[in-house]
């Protein structure tokens, strides 16, 4: 999904998703064995997402700022309480606006379209 003018283009459901606060993720290669990597961009939570909460409804944002994790974890301990136990952050970073995203994510050597809502996922976050 994407053109020569402007780069990858999100599907329009899951740039929605984002707007309103939905995180998605990505499974991705894992640094070795018996290991399994996820990477996910979680829209951050302000006052005013807390307030439509609050009253019952999301708020859509086109300009907040999103969080990108990338965890390497061990795969015997991603289905249990404890999935933290041997996991390493590779990369993290925080990013402003949905150009920004897309940038980063490129950078990072992904697509929009490869992202998924979490319950579609073994992610464990």
């Amino acid at each position: 999904m994407s053109t020569p003018d402007d780069g990858p283009r999100w599907p329009t459901e899951k740039l929605n998703a984002l707007r309103l606060g939905q995180p998605l993720t990505i499974e991705v290669p894992a640094s070795g064995p018996r290991r399994r990597a996820f990477v996910t961009i979680c829209p951050v939570t302000t006052p005013a997402d807390r307030q439509a909460r609050h009253e019952g409804w999301k708020r859509a944002d086109h300009a907040r700022e999103y969080r990108l994790t990338h965890w390497d974890y061990d795969a015997d301990q991603i289905d249990g309480f404890d999935y933290d136990i041997g996991a390493v952050l590779v990369q993290g970073t925080t990013v402003t606006g949905e150009a920004e995203l897309t940038v980063m994510l490129q950078a990072w050597n992904l697509r929009p379209d490869q992202f998924l809502y979490p319950w579609q996922t073994d992610d464990p976050t």
